[in-house]
């Protein structure tokens, strides 16, 4: 049963915008907390943005200000709004929950 899906990745030039969103099974959403997290070639996977069941929002460093985690309950996904990005958030997304993982969606920012 595949119950975190990412999609929304691909390419984009410095300071440009992408969506990513990371459907999940109904049971899921409706009972943790979720977040994302990335990892780049060569390093290990980080901690980008949480979302918890009750609405808080939290981000790493170096993406605040320029990330935002939210919520569609109608169709039991979360999202990553990423504006202003960067050559360094070039990596592979993941969605996270509880001990679940999606597949990962890429992003390539690159000029």
């Amino acid at each position: 049963q595949v119950q975190l899906v990412e999609s929304g990745g691909g390419l984009v030039q410095p300071g440009g915008s992408l969506r990513l969103s990371c459907a999940a099974s109904g049971s899921i959403f409706s009972r943790y907390g979720m977040g994302w997290y990335r990892q780049a070639p060569g390093k290990q996977r980080e901690w980008v943005a949480g979302l918890t069941i009750g609405g808080y929002t939290n981000y790493a460093d170096s993406v605040k200000g320029r990330f935002s985690i939210s919520r569609d309950p109608a169709k039991t996904t979360v999202y990553l709004q990423m504006n202003n990005l960067k050559l360094e958030d070039t990596a592979v997304y993941y969605c996270h929950a509880a001990t679940m993982w999606g597949q990962g969606t890429k992003v390539t920012v690159s000029s």
